[in-house]
């Protein structure tokens, strides 16, 4: 059986303080959407405007380019080869270099005989109408946590967050602390996977795109799958989270959406 999917929305808004260093995208059964770390630690010379876009770009090639045959393969497996493609990449380009490299939130999704499987490493968001009308959210856990949980047992100012920032950011894929995308196969074996039944719709967000139910603009994931459902609701959802951030003061995070379907054969 062949399983593929139908785009309903693909929206990305860039950021206020950088590129833009998120990706989405679909193949067959396999969709994904990545969101790039920004640098904190000493970068590297990477071929993009940024470290954080030069591995969001590269994943997103390489998943486009990977096994869309999902009897052969399963979410974790699809994940760990993208991860294995990365190092291979990196080694001529920065060696053996783990703590520097660019890191990225991800989710990736695959349909299957069963509906659809969805891993997750940190902070992207995926949302699922499954056809028995629930909705589900997949999410593997909030990148800064840790910090945010120091931060609020204590007064920390602005430099010892960041400080804290930078000190989580070495300690990433390693045991005990926070499992991202960047160049270490095992980061699948960590990834958060679920399997679901037969989906209706499905949306993936970057945590950019995903403050529109943090800042209240919508209730929560059944109205931003709502919200997201066509590219002009999609693309007017972000417009109210960007006026939303400016009269806050807020700075905008890159925002990406990208609700698909299952085609129909």
């Amino acid at each position: 059986m062949t399983f593929s999917w139908d785009i309903r929305a693909r929206v990305q808004f860039e950021g206020d303080a950088h590129v833009t260093e998120d990706s989405c995208g679909f193949n067959g059964p396999n969709a994904w959407v990545i969101d790039g770390a920004t640098s904190l630690l000493e970068p590297l010379e990477l071929p993009a405007a940024s470290n954080p876009q030069w591995l969001a770009q590269q994943l997103t090639v390489i998943l486009a380019e990977g096994p869309t045959d999902a009897s052969r393969a399963g979410v974790r497996s699809l994940l760990a080869g993208a991860l294995s493609a990365i190092d291979q990449i990196a080694v001529p380009l920065v060696g053996e270099e783990r703590v520097r490299f660019p890191s990225a939130a991800i989710s990736v999704a695959q349909l299957n005989s069963d509906g659809v499987e969805v891993a997750s490493l940190a902070d992207c968001t995926v949302v699922v109408r499954t056809s028995d009308g629930v909705t589900h959210l997949v999410r593997a856990g909030d990148a800064d946590a840790r910090v945010d949980l120091e931060a609020s047992r204590r007064t920390v100012d602005a430099a010892e967050r960041r400080a804290l920032l930078i000190r989580d950011r070495e300690l990433r894929n390693t045991p005990g602390n926070l499992w991202v995308a960047r160049r270490e196969l095992d980061a699948a074996d960590h990834a958060h996977v679920v399997q679901l039944s037969q989906p209706e719709l499905m949306v993936m967000a970057s945590d950019g795109a995903w403050r529109a139910v943090d800042l209240g603009i919508v209730s929560g994931p059944e109205e931003f799958l709502a919200r997201t459902s066509t590219t002009l609701d999609a693309l007017g959802l972000m417009h109210e989270l960007r006026v939303k951030q400016a009269e806050i003061g807020e700075v905008a995070d890159d925002a990406t959406v990208l609700t698909l379907s299952p085609k129909r054969s």
